[in-house]
């Protein structure tokens, strides 16, 4: 049998995808859009050092209200090779067309492999959809590959809560609510604790209840102060 190179090739870790859904609407303007760029900044980096030799984790962001409507701002990527680049608001809140991106890509298996851990999918908004948003919404959470997704859910200020609440439904974690911009920092440290506490389970699909974990004393709290901002 003739010696080929090829068959000695080492599959990559397994990675637990992320997708951050972000309304970068007018509304966002002012504190709420510096706070929440503040925040993801924080959550890439704990992010990259939660990774292991075995676990990588990648992420995209999707976000609603730009110049364009929506606007893939990351593609898919492992969180070591990301340099983020600061959000900017414009527009309204397309959030059903942000729902029909975030499907099309998670469905769309040379992005999204087979072999990888249960996705995270994030959304954070402070405001009312403003296109049609039902049928998107419905589409995502009971058909294809986006419904077996972890959904995870951040209300700010006077957001349409009920939208939020039927894009969780069906998942472990409750709405997490920002009253104002200062307590975005405090939903992104739950959800980053949420996501690199899976890199140390043994089963990476297996999704964490933040509230209830922290309620049982399982979660060192003093992880949740490495969230640097």
């Amino acid at each position: 049998m003739a010696f080929d190179p090829a068959d000695f090739t080492v599959e990559e870790p397994k990675s637990i995808p992320v997708v951050l859904l972000l309304d970068t609407s007018y509304s966002m303007s002012g504190d709420s859009i510096e706070t929440l760029n503040i925040a993801v900044d924080a959550m890439i980096k704990e992010f990259k050092k939660a990774e292991t030799m075995e676990t990588f984790i990648k992420l995209s962001i999707i976000t609603f209200g730009s110049e364009n409507g929506v606007d893939l701002h990351t593609e898919l990527t492992e969180v070591s090779n990301i340099g983020f680049q600061p959000l900017s608001v414009h527009g309204a809140t397309p959030m059903g067309t942000a729902f029909k991106m975030a499907k099309a890509m998670i469905e769309d298996k040379g992005i999204f492999k087979g072999r990888d851990y249960r996705p995270t999918i994030i959304l954070l908004s402070d405001g009312e959809p403003t296109d049609d948003w039902k049928d998107p919404l419905d589409n995502f959470v009971n058909s294809g590959r986006s419904a077996k997704c972890d959904r995870m859910a951040v209300a700010i200020g006077s957001a349409d809560k009920s939208v939020l609440k039927k894009f969780i439904s069906g998942c472990e974690n409750p709405l997490f609510y920002a009253e104002d911009a200062s307590k975005i920092i405090d939903a992104f440290r739950k959800i980053t604790m949420s996501v690199t506490m899976r890199t140390k389970s043994v089963n990476k699909n297996q999704t964490i209840n933040i509230d209830n974990e922290l309620d049982g004393g399982d979660i060192d709290l003093d992880d949740l102060d490495n969230f640097k901002i």
